[in-house]
């Protein structure tokens, strides 16, 4: 990271959450990173600020931890539920193929 990006907290920030978004571990660990360098300048400015900032930081990884969990139950959902249809168009062509056999 360099050292203007710590030099504005703002683009710092706004960089973590952009990191954040991913589900990718690499990118995630970079998200905490960035965010650790702008910890390290706002603690030497205003710990109060910090503080406050440390519980955004964990409530908006936490937020895209379970958007991250839901998106993915959402996929599983909807695969499990193609199968089923297919499933379902399958049976009524073979009911369909028996009761036109008798």
């Amino acid at each position: 990271m360099s050292k203007t990006a710590v030099n504005n907290p703002v683009a710092t920030l706004r960089e973590a959450i952009k990191l954040s978004q991913s589900s990718e571990t690499e990118t995630q660990q970079k998200a905490h990173d960035v965010f650790g360098a702008l910890r390290e300048q706002l603690d030497a400015d205003n710990p109060e600020l910090l503080e406050m900032i440390q519980i955004l930081w964990m409530e908006v990884v936490s937020a895209r931890r379970s958007a991250s969990f839901w998106q993915e139950l959402c996929q599983v959902e909807k695969h499990l539920s193609e199968r089923i249809s297919e499933n379902h168009l399958q049976l009524k062509q073979d009911y369909q193929r028996l009761i036109q056999k008798n």
